[in-house]
């Protein structure tokens, strides 16, 4: 049977009193790309924006294999134990092919997935790069209207264009894995430098050793980089998501940062800084919506495009007349 459409005054209600059914629906619309549904989104959004904001927003990332599902079901089991509301957001990557995606991070979660106090949602990249998709935000906004007040945000992967994230989180959590190749590889990439924190995942075994060397290399690399504007100095941990060794100590950690940060104005200040991103990300992708929304304006498009496969005119020169056609 076809489910009743519900009104934004019933999501709203729903989402506020931490209905997760309603919760899962609101979410649905919010990333459908329906223009009624937009409509419906929007104010939705604005009706909830009092009562986001509490809640503490942790992007998590990390190479394929470094086991962040892992992580997050152990270290997520740690925070519900002491008394917090936590919700996953889960981003799997869209096929370039067929642009589905297989949404199956639950199935690695089966544990906080059946927990009372967490709610997992995994949500499609589609053709949004860094490691998160487009409605990731406003996801996070619906959850803390939900009354979840611990966000973890688990990106694709780690790479060069995935670091997206870092702009809608309070602290960003890199994942690493030690004997895995040469450990300062990851200096190379720009992600080390945002870094709030360095893991070194699966220090358990017959990795204790190698775990313990890769984070004194680690410690070293990151004294290579420039001073944070917010005072702090990234943390190098080890931890096991298997037997929960160190997973404690990165808890204390986060809490470390909050208070530093809340205390010299930092907290307040990056949340604002994120926000004008953020504005200014929707208004280019609505520009860009707009332009080619014009009959006129598609037809010149397919016009220079042909052209420019062609070899007929220069690219910039092509995207220069287009330009110039609405101007």
């Amino acid at each position: 049977m076809k489910r009743k459409k519900l009104s934004t005054q019933e999501l709203v209600a729903g989402i506020k009193e931490g209905n997760r059914v309603v919760l899962s629906r609101a979410i649905t619309l919010i990333e459908s790309q329906k223009e009624v549904d937009v409509a419906q989104s929007e104010e939705i959004l604005q009706s909830i924006l009092p009562y986001t904001g509490n809640s503490y927003r942790l992007g998590i990332t990390g190479v394929p294999g470094v086991g962040k599902s892992t992580f997050i079901e152990s270290f997520g089991t740690l925070l519900t134990e002491k008394g917090k509301k936590l919700a996953v957001l889960t981003i799997d990557p869209s096929s370039q092919r067929t642009k589905g995606s297989i949404l199956g991070d639950k199935t690695r979660m089966e544990s906080l997935a059946r927990n009372k106090n967490a709610f997992i949602r995994p949500s499609a990249s589609g053709t949004t790069l860094g490691g998160v998709s487009g409605k990731t935000r406003e996801v996070m906004l619906l959850c803390e209207a939900a009354g979840f007040d611990f966000i973890i945000i688990e990106t694709v992967g780690v790479g060069q264009s995935e670091t997206l994230v870092h702009g809608m989180v309070d602290f960003f959590l890199l994942l690493m894995l030690a004997g895995a190749g040469d450990e300062l590889q990851g200096i190379k990439k720009g992600i080390m430098e945002m870094a709030d924190a360095v893991v070194i995942n699966k220090a358990d075994g017959d990795n204790v050793s190698m775990s313990k060397r890769a984070k004194k290399e680690y410690q070293n690399a990151l004294h290579l980089f420039p001073a944070n504007p917010n005072g702090w100095i990234p943390q190098v941990k080890t931890c096991s998501s298997i037997d929960g060794k160190g997973l404690q100590e990165v808890f204390e950690m986060l809490e470390k940062y909050e208070r530093q940060t809340q205390g010299n104005g930092f907290f307040d200040q990056n949340r604002s800084e994120q926000q004008v991103a953020w504005f200014k990300e929707n208004l280019d992708v609505l520009l860009k919506t707009a332009f080619f929304k014009k009959p006129e304006v598609r037809s010149l498009y397919e016009k220079k495009l042909k052209e420019v496969k062609a070899g007929k005119i220069p690219v910039l020169n092509a995207a220069h007349q287009v330009l110039d056609f609405m101007i």
